[in-house]
């Protein structure tokens, strides 16, 4: 991980933090994140934008590699940590650090002060160090993800203890007062004490006992489990009273492991009581004795409340939408929808059968007025059905149709007497149909023509991925791989 030294904070320019931030934005969707793509989203000149990445480089904010397809640079934890504490100075949170005070398993702590001189507590979560990586299979902080980076879980980390802090705070638990926090880094106040495991002589420790187990129930009855309730994050002060530390574990009281994590918590501070002090008692409580008075697992988003109240809410709010009459938006997509259905040829032909017998069938039953006759004599030279081999529909097959229904009728033979000596069936055209041409070419060739198009654009995709332009030329390199490879082979084949 490395330590953190900020004497070169006050060296940086902007255009250095515009890289670093550039590189930020660009390792969302890339693991090393090539010198172009720096420079285009920082607004930098190439040869600019190189001379900084060098300047980073050399500082170790930013680290460049080689990969297998593609070279480019990656942010370190040192330049993460610059980012944070500059953006963290902007809003004049803090404005001078001092010495580490501390380090845990997954974080480091360092004291602060802002430019009132009030001292406060940093601390940077760290996740990801060889001690403790099993944390992605312990704690859902990456959820549906397949994998993610352990500089973007340091910062959901320190979004989750945040939050949980406020929380509590706003309640009245005893626990540091938050001030700001970015990125991976939680400022909060300093908390006058001693770690747990460092007190060796208390003045009355049944009254200490009963206020941490008081504590966990308390906890508890808010829909809380801290799930590490031990020595290391519990701090005792001069008055004997507790403040607990270190909350991005905490899980719901809703969680299918909940008991057991309960359970758990009370044993490690009664083992402790044994060992540290040689007390023992035989009141402890149990997690059948909790009543809820309040869903801070709710609010603060906690780790298995999700599955069992989520779907209550959803049922609930499903019963109150079908309760709900339906809106004029909703009417009119449905109406869209209902208009917007696409035929098939078969479905095409049908139709407009169908709607020369209904049409000839007011006709004959005297619905449609003189001026709406008009309307049913329509001229369909050709109509293009698209069916099979881009078949048109016959106007023989539309002249026996209209004769047919002609014949039915006794009032109208003179008009079917016209209608016979006619070559074709002149008729006008309606709005409810409308020609359009369609393409004679074979859609085998189409598709052929598309698959060939997608594979080129497929292709120049992957050439412009492996190509890196300055010092990281990866495409030249793979280059020179494979003709080693073809001259090894050549050479293998003649021996």
């Amino acid at each position: 991980m490395g330590k953190l030294n900020v004497s070169l904070l006050r060296y940086l320019t902007s255009e250095d933090f515009r890289a670093l931030s550039a590189i930020e934005l660009g390792m969302r969707n890339h693991e090393l994140v090539p010198g172009h793509l720096v420079a285009s989203v920082a607004n930098l000149k190439h040869g600019g934008c190189y001379k900084r990445l060098m300047t980073l480089c050399k500082h170790k904010l930013v680290a460049y590699e080689r990969g297998k397809r593609y070279d480019g640079y990656r942010l370190t934890n040192c330049g993460y940590d610059y980012l944070a504490l500059r953006a963290l100075t902007y809003r004049d949170v803090i404005s001078s650090i001092g010495n580490q005070v501390g380090t845990g398993k997954e974080s480091d702590i360092f004291l602060v002060a802002d430019k009132d001189g009030k001292e406060m507590v940093l601390k940077i979560h760290r996740l990801g160090r060889t001690s403790f990586r099993k944390i992605k299979e312990k704690r859902d902080y990456h959820q549906h993800r397949n994998s993610a980076s352990w500089i973007y879980l340091s910062r959901l980390a320190a979004v989750k203890e945040f939050a949980f802090m406020q929380a509590l705070h706003d309640r009245g638990f005893p626990v540091p007062k938050p001030y700001d926090f970015n990125r991976h880094c939680v400022v909060m106040e300093v908390v006058q004490g001693f770690p747990l495991n460092q007190v060796h002589d208390v003045k009355h420790v049944p009254a200490v006992y009963e206020e941490l187990m008081n504590l966990l129930v308390n906890l508890a009855n808010h829909g809380l489990i801290h799930g590490d309730f031990n020595e290391f994050n519990l701090m005792l002060d001069d008055s004997d009273h507790v403040t607990l530390i270190d909350f991005p574990q905490m899980i719901s009281t809703s969680h299918p492991n909940a008991e057991w994590y309960f359970d758990r918590d009370v044993a490690c501070i009664r083992e402790f009581f044994r060992k540290r002090f040689n007390y023992e008692s035989e009141l402890y409580p149990t997690f059948t004795e909790i009543l809820r008075e309040d869903t801070l697992d709710l609010t603060t988003c906690a780790s298995g409340y999700s599955k069992d109240v989520q779907e209550v809410l959803n049922e609930a709010l499903e019963m109150m939408k079908q309760g709900e009459p339906e809106s004029e938006d909703e009417r009119e997509e449905k109406v869209i929808e209902e208009n917007n259905i696409k035929h098939t040829p078969t479905e095409t032909k049908n139709l407009l059968q169908r709607y020369l017998d209904d049409s000839l069938a007011l006709r004959e039953n005297n619905f449609l007025s003189s001026e709406n006759h008009e309307l049913t004599e329509l001229n369909f030279e050709k109509i293009n059905i698209s069916e099979g081999n881009n078949e048109y529909c016959s106007k023989i097959d539309i002249e026996k149709h209209v004769e047919l229904k002609h014949e039915e009728n006794d009032e109208n033979k003179s008009q079917h007497v016209e209608l016979e000596n006619k070559p074709e069936v002149v008729l006008k055209k309606t709005k409810t149909f409308s020609t359009r041409s369609v393409s004679t070419i074979p859609p085998e060739e189409v598709r052929a023509r598309l698959q060939k198009q997608m594979q080129k654009k497929r292709d120049k995709m992957i050439r412009n991925r492996i190509k890196v332009k300055g010092e990281a030329n990866a495409a030249i390199r793979k280059k020179k791989e494979n003709e080693d490879n073809i001259k090894q082979t050549i050479d293998f084949v003649e021996w």
